[in-house]
């Protein structure tokens, strides 16, 4: 119920962007108003997340721990999966933002002829990086859009990506990230339909961000691969948008309109939904704190003293009572 609800609601989005601009030609509000409304709820929504979570107190050391602690005697102590020490929980987050440590360490369960297996599970950590890597040059890539002059850093980003040297029907040289976080997508969103267990736990709001990427990456690739878009034009439009300048140049066309109001839907949603563990995984009390609860006391602060009330007291108050209901004294 949830795939199909999304995939509508993504197909809905696109169906309005091609409206608006093509039909009706309000090419000043898909192209200007509501990519400046999405930066700024963007901008917004992200530092009220961001303090709302270092607003959350922590007054207990709860760091997820999957190595030996430090101490024990007669073992080594995993400074990486058990870290004491802000270094080791520095050198820890580095691997966890990284390289994704705590999914290559997943292992799947299963019930196989009523015995259960457990293994390595891999594939998922392999599509999730190959995502997020692929997802973070290509932004890289579009900042050519914003400086007037492209950066050295984004030229050479550009000729690594494209270092086979590949044409599409004649058309630009093909990126490499281009097929590959296509390849990843089909893969994390297969996973989440073929997998009848992840599919009964899967939301809607697990669908939509994929629908959504999976929009602009398509529209990205008929724009450069099959549909040409004039890239001055479109660069004219960006450099607008950043100088605080904005005008809608002529000749832009529609598929472009459609890429840039899914990705401005994408920045408005994202401090809202579940993309934002981008910034949650450097708040994570389980990730970003050192195991050192046997070397430091940690006093909760919402502790208060409480008013200890002894045995003795309180038969001395309802001893007549007591004795009444047969209750047996220590002291008559």
């Amino acid at each position: 119920m949830g795939i199909g609800i999304t995939l509508i609601a993504v197909l809905g989005l696109i169906v309005l962007a091609y409206v608006g601009t093509d039909i009706l030609g309000l090419h000043a509000i898909f192209g200007i108003a509501l990519p400046y409304a999405a930066f700024i709820i963007f901008i917004i929504g992200f530092i009220y997340r961001v303090i709302k979570w270092a607003r959350s107190p922590v007054p207990y050391r709860i760091p997820t721990t999957a190595g030996q602690y430090y101490g024990s005697l007669g073992f080594k102590q995993n400074k990486i999966d058990n870290p004491s020490t802000a270094l080791g929980v520095a050198v820890r987050m580095f691997f966890e933002v990284f390289a994704f440590r705590s999914l290559f360490r997943n292992t799947k369960a299963e019930l196989l002829k009523g015995r259960l297996y457990i293994g390595s599970s891999k594939w998922l950590w392999l599509g999730a990086i190959a995502f997020h890597y692929c997802f973070l040059i290509i932004f890289l890539r579009h900042l050519r859009f914003f400086t007037p002059k492209t950066p050295w850093l984004i030229s050479g980003i550009e000729s690594i990506d494209s270092f086979l040297q590949i044409h599409v029907l004649g058309s630009p040289l093909l990126y490499i990230t281009n097929v590959v976080i296509a390849l990843a997508l089909l893969y994390l969103l297969g996973r989440r339909i073929l997998d009848s267990k992840l599919r009964y736990l899967s939301l809607p709001s697990d669908y939509f961000p994929l629908f959504l990427i999976i929009g602009i990456i398509i529209t990205g690739i008929l724009m450069r691969y099959f549909f040409k878009v004039d890239i001055t034009k479109v660069k004219e439009l960006t450099l607008g948008l950043v100088y605080l300048n904005p005008s809608v140049p002529e000749g832009v066309g529609s598929l472009f309109y459609i890429h840039l109001f899914l990705v401005s839907c994408l920045f408005a949603y994202f401090p809202f939904s579940k993309l934002m563990h981008m910034a949650g995984v450097f708040l994570s009390p389980t990730r970003n704190l050192a195991n050192n609860n046997r070397m430091k006391r940690h006093v909760n602060p919402w502790e208060y003293p409480v008013k200890h009330r002894h045995y003795e007291d309180y038969e001395d108050e309802f001893r007549d009572k007591m004795k009444k209901a047969g209750i047996p004294l220590e002291k008559e």
